[in-house]
């Protein structure tokens, strides 16, 4: 078997569909099924121990516990088998007691359980359509009675013992309630169904022989001795505020109305489709539960009812109602409480009642608390913390914290502590979450959910997003070992994300199928992939390019992990094998066994492998991988993991399965290498919390701060109050003592005397009475004496007597035993000869009786003739009358129904009448309302009308007053605005001086970009000479190992040459010794051949080494010359620049001349018009060229602009190709060469222009 093992530690879920899920060991552990073990929980230490269930066991079905909570009985499917399990709770471990499961009968599953009060007699009920009835004495597995229950394939729900009597079973199912007694080796029905059959879904005993049973309608029934007594029926009512009210509907005793056919009750389904119509609700009672006081019994969602039994009859009435709250935390906080409750158990105390729901959670309630809170109803509180109702999707952990996240279908993420087995945080969403990873730090989270990828923060007491991405349906993510990058699927690709950018790298594209599973290498550098598409990928992140593949078209993968060299990769998937791949093919495939593998992990030290299955199992192997079936197997879940994690101190492992439970198991390795880590820092307690929280809690402290000291006062400034009142009080309790003692120690001394007195009577009345006594004993003893002797002469006469009577009494019973004989002889004598006489009697009356018989019949024959006659005569008589009768019933039954109809049409009328007289009434009714309503509002319009023209006066007031301000501000206006002016003028020179700041700066950034390119050349530098001293460090590191080892063959060769030295004056000896150390160390072929390697080894090694080193050179050489071709090309550029802009320059001295000469007409044509005014039609056209002068200027400075714009992209291009070749490593710029700033040339072209 293999050396490592795992321990099952801690289980965070609940089976909730197995039967009599949950009920008590004692006071304060109860028992309850979770993944395929049973949780012995103590409520108060919160400790777990963990009942495993039987090997390959399907999944648990039902529990039953006994009455001296020694035995505990499973129900299990095992390799598709029915087995009951008894557990011994007693011993510590819990041990098996008896396994049943060679049976006699057909099978197929045990649906309920249950132990007699003596705890020896064990009671199953099997499924359809055998639906057996069991009765066994389990401890010799033997069959006491079977019988058939249903022969219809109805289901049954619960089978029972009475609590007094191990004979008498109540069974109830659908349309079935049936009580049978154990009698003779079989089980007969003692009781017979009456009224319409229910769907009985839950029963319990009360007392010896009433039962209390509920329905799915909501209808509660009581039993005596198998005959109906009670019923109730529970309605929830639904108004528009939706807030339900349980009303009983209807309490009889034996004589109840049922429903007639016309009108059925309608079944659970019905009401369920018609919700949105009606208001009422039929609640089904799916767990009752009895204690001192009466029962309690589930009341539809979210609801148990407590009934009370009446003080006067042997009835029940409703006492109070518990609820299930509301959860804050949930996506629908109003149907949070919507769960069905299924199973309910009392205390052995009844201090506390706990209830498992159909959605996996456990509620509890101290029963004290139910009596506090009258009139309104009471609240459960969760009995450890909420747990998942459906399967697990995903799993994570992280490095600075002990914290575990799930998320699961039932649309929630939870992060548990799994160092104090609690729950530390839980939030429910609107979509289903399939995927989580969380942060090495334990601060972030993310979750892939149905519509969106999320980064969420991990607060004190929330999980707030921060970041969405349009990643739908994201079913594997992963965040980094390092924490700065995760990976998220959609579909068949793979995006990496980072997480301080928030920004999507790269996208990892080349799987065919859907992507199951990702996983980072120890350093982050690789990720390797594998999907539906049989394909298993390596991706190098730096490239975003695939390193190495395995693709096997027969095998769709399930699970991938690496080890921590990230040498060999590990794969699980539908071929019922586990691969070990390494370079792009299979080294190894080990078999499962005939079960899917659905999960791998391993460990960081690389020493054990963990895989999950599809019957949620899970097994441990040592790596590396062994060839046989060597592993240990341990039962966990109920359905198939999903998914499987190792914590980094690889001191827990963590699994998770579709049945919604979440293991903790210890790891151990027998050798004992690799397991303890010691962690160097302790796990992290910061706390993420936002600002706004933050700011808040200390604004709620600084109040409660306050109110503490208010408080603080009030309470000083009452207590001194009390104190002075208390104070008085004492004085004048003293006072009242002091008087009272006084009066007592009076009354003391008083009380005193008298005692004397009344000692001294006393003595001198007890010595008078003890004198009289023993004179009356005197008296008594003389007489007593004397009547003793004559009572002795009494009793001697007495006896004498007595013998003659005896002798008289022998004397008589001789006479009369001879007087007896005689009468004796003459008796017989006598009533023989009666005898005869009394036969031949005899014979004469029967020759009597023989005639008078014949003389009957004849005169029988004659009277039934004459009879016959009568009867005909009478049959036609009573015919006629008959007749008559009929014809006139005819006639009557007309007339009848002509008054009839009158009276119906009379009836109609009387009501149409009363309708409208009524009718008439309503609308006088309304009439006066509407006048009344009507002249309340005139009055209130003209209280409204004063009120206003009130306002309208305050409001012209108003306005008065806003003129006068309005005015006032008009004024501080202009103060203002002369105070802006002069602003204006002391920030000009301001401005001049930024500028020429601006200017620095651009000349400063050049030089800055200068030196980045000359470092970026020294950091290539360094690189090479770095890769250089890493060649020589490894060579070093070579030769030291090399001369390790001959240091250690010589110390080997010097300790046997020492060894042969002791034997120099053996000759024979010693030449043996000096023999094998030749043979040992010097006739040796291999080491012959290994010289002759190692020196081809070191020339092919020498070789390629040469020949890198040429290529090297000769890629140098060529990056030097392409680097001058670069040289001369740019210098012919910077030519070219050079002269377009003295081409520019010219062409700007050439424009400034053209103004000038633009000047000059433009003066001269203005001296024409001086000296000819007259001619008033030639100023027109003069007009008109100032006019386009302007315009022609404006024009040519357009076009200027243009051609600077122009330049200025030119060269902007130019210096981007120029910084673009500066990256290619091996290329020097050139030196003392700058191309001219734009600014500069800016600043030159507009000193030109002025």
């Amino acid at each position: 078997m293999s050396t490592v093992v795992a321990q099952s530690l801690h289980v965070f879920g609940l089976r909730a569909h197995v039967a009599n899920n949950i009920f008590f060991f004692d006071e304060q552990i109860i028992i309850f099924p979770s993944g395929n073990y049973c949780v012995k929980y103590n409520m108060d230490q919160k400790w777990q121990k963990l009942i495993p269930g039987s090997d390959k066991s399907q999944g648990m079905l039902a529990l039953s516990i006994s009455p001296n909570r020694r035995y505990l009985a499973i129900s299990e499917i095992v390799q598709e088998k029915p087995v009951i399990t008894i557990y011994e709770l007693s011993s510590i471990p819990c041990r098996k007691r008896k396994v049943l499961n060679n049976f006699d009968f057909p099978v197929q599953r045990f649906i309920s359980m249950a132990f007699s009060p003596d705890s020896k007699y064990l009671l199953a009920q099997t499924s359809p359509p055998e639906s057996n009835l069991v009765y066994w004495l389990w401890e010799k597995q033997k069959v006491m009675a079977i019988v058939r229950t249903d022969s219809q394939n109805n289901a049954v729900y619960q089978v029972s013992f009475n609590p007094q009597d191990n004979t008498q079973v109540c069974v109830t199912g659908n349309g079935m309630f049936k009580l049978l007694r154990f009698a003779e080796g079989t089980l007969k029905q003692t009781n017979f169904q009456r009224g319409e059959p229910q769907n009985y879904l839950a029963h319990t005993w009360v007392s010896e022989d009433k039962i209390i049973v509920g329905t799915d309608t909501g209808r509660l029934f009581l039993f005596e001795s198998g005959d109906q007594r009670w019923e109730t029926s529970i309605m929830v009512k639904e108004p528009t505020s939706e807030t339900k009210n349980l009303e009983k509907i209807q309490e009889s005793e034996s004589l109840i109305e049922f429903p007639t056919i016309s009108s059925p009750v309608p079944s659970y389904e019905q009401v369920i489709l018609a919700s949105g119509h009606s208001q009422l609700v039929l609640p089904q009672v799916f767990a009752i539960a009895a204690y001192s006081k009466g029962f309690a019994c589930s009341a539809g969602p979210g609801r148990v009812l407590l009934f009370e039994k009446m003080e006067e009859k042997d009835f029940y009435q409703e006492s109070r109602e518990i609820r299930i709250p509301l959860d804050p935390q949930s996506n629908e906080p109003s149907q949070s409480d919507k769960q069905d409750i299924l199973c309910m158990c009392f205390s052995p105390s009844e201090e506390i009642l706990i209830a498992s729901t159909s959605k996996n959670q456990l509620y509890s309630i101290t029963m004290s608390l139910t009596e506090i809170s009258k009139g309104e109803p009471a609240h459960f509180e969760y009995l450890m913390y909420p747990l998942h109702s459906a399967s697990i999707t995903g799993l994570s952990t992280c490095i600075r914290k002990p914290l575990i996240a799930t998320c699961s279908l039932d649309r929630s993420v939870r992060i548990w502590n799994y160092e104090s087995n609690t729950l530390e945080l839980f939030k429910e969403y609107q979509e289903e979450a399939y995927t989580i990873s969380l942060h090495p730090s334990g601060h972030f989270v993310v979750v892939g959910f149905a519509d969106k990828l999320r980064l969420m923060n991990l607060l004190i007491d929330d999980i707030r997003s921060f970041k969405e991405y349009s990643v739908r349906g994201c079913r594997e993510c992963s965040f980094s070992n390092g924490g700065h990058l995760f990976a998220a699927v959609n579909g068949n690709v793979i995006h990496i994300f980072s997480t301080t950018s928030l920004e999507n790298i790269s996208n990892l594209k080349g799987h065919t199928g859907k992507v199951r599973s990702i996983v980072w290498n120890a350093d982050d550098s690789k990720l390797i992939s594998c999907g539906t598409d049989s394909a298993v990928y390596e991706w190098n992140l730096s490239s975003g390019k695939r390193q190495t593949e395995c693709v096997l078209k027969s095998c769709s993968y399930n699970c991938v992990t690496v080890s921590p060299d990230a040498k060999i990769i590990f794969a699980v998937g539908s071929d019922q094998t586990l691969k070990e791949i390494a370079d792009s093919s299979v080294l190894r495939e080990i078999s499962a066994f005939d079960v899917i593998y659905t999960a791998v992990v391993i460990s960081h030290s690389g020493r054990m492998i963990f895989v999950g299955t599809s019957v949620g199992t899970i097994r441990a192997m040592k790596y590396p991988l062994p060839l046989q079936k060597e592993f240990n197997e341990y039962q966990a879940h109920a359905g198939p993991i999903t998914k499987m994690s190792l914590t980094f101190d690889d001191q827990f492992l963590l699994t998770v399965a579709e049945d919604g439970c979440l293991f903790t198991w210890k790891v151990f390795d027998k050798d004992g290498r690799g397991i303890k880590r010691e962690r160097e820092v302790g796990f992290a307690e910061e706390v993420l919390v936002t600002k706004t929280d933050m700011e808040e809690k200390a604004q709620m402290m600084l109040e409660l701060k306050t109110r503490v000291e208010e408080l603080k006062m009030e309470n000083e400034y009452q207590l001194r109050l009390k104190d002075m009142n208390y104070s008085e009080k004492i004085k004048e309790l003293t006072d009242k003592f002091l008087e009272e003692m006084e009066s007592l120690k009076t009354k003391n001394q008083v009380l005193r005397t008298e005692k004397e007195k009344q000692d001294v009577s006393h003595r001198e009345h007890i010595e008078d009475l003890l004198d009289k006594q023993s004179r009356e004993l005197q008296d008594l003893e003389c007489c007593n004496n004397q009547k003793l002797l004559l009572e002795y002469e009494k009793y001697q006469e007495l006896q004498l007597k007595s013998q003659r009577m005896q002798e008289e009494y022998e004397k008589q019973l001789r006479d009369n035993d001879e007087t007896k004989s005689q009468a004796l002889e003459e008796l017989t004598e006598f009533y023989e000869a009666k005898l005869q006489e009394k036969t031949t009697l005899l014979e004469e009356a029967q020759e009597d009786i023989r005639q008078q018989l014949r003389e009957f019949e004849e005169t029988k024959k004659q009277i039934e003739n004459d009879e016959d006659q009568e009867i005909q005569d009478i049959k036609t008589k009573y015919k006629k009358k008959l007749r008559d009768e009929k014809e006139s019933n005819l006639r009557l039954k007309g007339e009848t129904g002509i008054m009839r109809k009158k009276f119906s049409s009379l009836q109609k009328e009387i009501e149409e009448r009363t309708n409208d007289i009524e009718n008439l009434k309503g609308e006088q009714v309304k009439l006066q309302g509407v006048i009344k309503s009507l002249e309340k509002d005139i009055l209130g319009l003209k209280r409204e009308i004063q009120e206003r023209d009130e306002t309208i006066q305050d409001k012209e007031k108003r306005i008065y007053d806003l003129k006068k301000k309005n005015q006032e501000l008009e004024k501080f206006k202009f103060v203002l605005d002369y105070k802006i002016k002069e602003l204006k003028k002391q920030i000009e020179p301001r401005e001049n001086e930024i500028k020429v700041m601006k200017e620095q700066i651009q000349e400063m950034e050049a030089e800055l970009e200068h030196f980045h390119k000359q470092n970026t050349q020294l950091e290539l530098n360094i690189t090479e000479l770095w890769q250089k001293l890493r060649a020589t460090d490894q060579e070093m590191h070579r030769e030291r190992q090399k001369e390790r080892d001959l240091e250690a063959l010589v110390k080997r060769f010097k300790t046997d040459l020492h060894n042969c030295v002791a034997y120099i004056q053996e000759p024979r000896l010693l030449k043996e010794k000096v023999r094998a150390l030749f043979e040992k160390y010097v006739q040796r072929a291999d080491m012959v051949e290994i010289a002759g390697l190692n020196t081809d080894l070191q020339q092919e090694y020498a070789r390629q080494r040469e020949h890198l080193e040429r290529n090297l050179a000769t890629l140098k050489k060529k990056v030097v010359k392409e680097s001058e071709l670069h040289r001369t090309d740019y210098v012919r550029i910077m030519q070219e620049n050079v002269s377009l802009i003295k081409e520019i320059n010219e062409l700007r001295r050439e424009l400034k001349f053209t103004r000038s000469q633009v000047y000059d007409l433009e003066a001269a044509l203005k001296l024409t018009k001086k000296i000819r005014p007259q001619d008033v039609p030639e100023t027109v056209p003069s007009e008109d060229v100032c006019s386009a002068a302007p315009t022609m200027r404006l024009n040519e400075q357009e076009e200027t602009g243009r051609i600077i714009e122009m330049q200025r992209l030119e060269i902007q291009r130019l210096r981007d190709q120029i910084q673009e070749q500066e990256q290619v490593p091996g290329f020097h710029p050139l030196a003392g060469i700058r191309l001219p700033s734009l600014v500069r040339s800016e600043v030159d072209f507009e000193v030109q222009t002025n």
